[in-house]
């Protein structure tokens, strides 16, 4: 079966990354299940040259396609990008992902043979390893931190086109920060398609090393991802979902036992995320940060939900 692939990543001020990002999907090798791919890029407003840098480099990127809207997110970007596209596979990466070269393959493959199957009902969902290593991100190791256990999401997926369209595309409510992918994943779960795994598809996420300048700005995602969770939950009431954007009493508790009934906070531990960040330990210092960033993410959750309720 010879399928064709449009690669749909929206993307926002990431020009650096995004350079690398489409240099290692131009490096692609196909193989006979692969007879041609695009690279739908679709620039969500971006304010730091991303169009002109695409647009001056036409001649290095001959597989890219540029779509340009206003400053809209990420769902809407995607939405345009799959409409936009001319192929029957979408692949979904985030533009901060740089990959192998057998990258297509690996998911075309993976897919061809599942599809044979169940009649299109599937995706394939790829590894993603993070890495603060922006010259060579290839040479990050799989880590446990790594691991995954979300249903649906746009980092690495590849899934047939008029699948997507059946089932709605992304929510363009979801305007903010977190959870439109994983909105679509409830709709296509509903309908039974099977999840089918492709660790050989390896895509390294990158993101700048933590600082502590970051801290405003976590904090501001995280309210910005609960205010996101509860569009969510209004979509899909059901316990799944409540589980999974964690409101429940379970996770309430188990967050401020975490965090010592508040007595561990963002503020009480700057000295030693500071200490940590200069010492070169600055995965640490973010692992160390994210327990009173997912607290705050419950109380603005709970605050947020509570005010629906009245």
């Amino acid at each position: 079966m010879v399928m064709n692939v449009s690669v749909v990543i929206p993307t926002y001020n990431r020009k650096p990354i995004l350079e690398k990002c489409l240099k290692s999907l131009e490096k692609q090798t196909l193989n006979h299940n692969i007879s041609n791919y695009e690279i739908v890029v679709v620039d969500d407003g971006s304010t730091d040259g991303t169009t002109s840098w695409i647009l001056n480099n036409s001649k290095i990127l001959p597989h890219v396609v540029l779509y340009n809207q206003e400053h809209g997110g990420p769902a809407l970007g995607r939405n345009l990008g799959v409409m936009k596209s001319k192929y029957e596979i979408i692949i979904f990466i985030d533009s901060d992902l740089i990959v192998l070269e057998d990258f297509l393959v690996c998911h075309v493959n993976k897919l061809s043979s599942y599809w044979k199957k169940n009649n299109k009902k599937c995706f394939t969902y790829g590894s993603v390893i993070n890495t603060s290593n922006f010259k060579k991100p290839e040479d990050e190791k799989y880590k446990l931190t790594d691991v995954s256990f979300a249903y649906f999401a746009t980092g690495n997926v590849a899934i047939s086109k008029e699948l997507l369209l059946n089932v709605g595309l992304f929510d363009a409510s979801f305007s903010l920060y977190g959870w439109e992918d994983l909105e679509l994943g409830e709709r296509l779960k509903k309908i039974g398609t099977k999840l089918v795994k492709c660790p050989k598809a390896i895509g390294f996420h990158w993101h700048p090393p933590f600082n502590c300048e970051q801290i405003e700005s976590l904090i501001s995602q995280e309210k910005e991802r609960a205010r996101m969770a509860l569009v969510f939950y209004k979509k899909h009431s059901n316990l799944r979902v409540r589980f999974m954007i964690q409101l429940t009493p379970i996770h309430n508790l188990l967050w401020e036992i975490m965090c010592l009934g508040g007595l561990i906070s963002v503020k009480r531990l700057l000295p030693l995320l500071r200490f940590l960040v200069d010492s070169g330990r600055n995965r640490i210092a973010l692992e160390i940060v994210r327990i009173p960033l997912n607290l705050i993410y419950v109380k603005e959750l709970r605050l947020l939900n509570s005010k629906v309720s009245l």
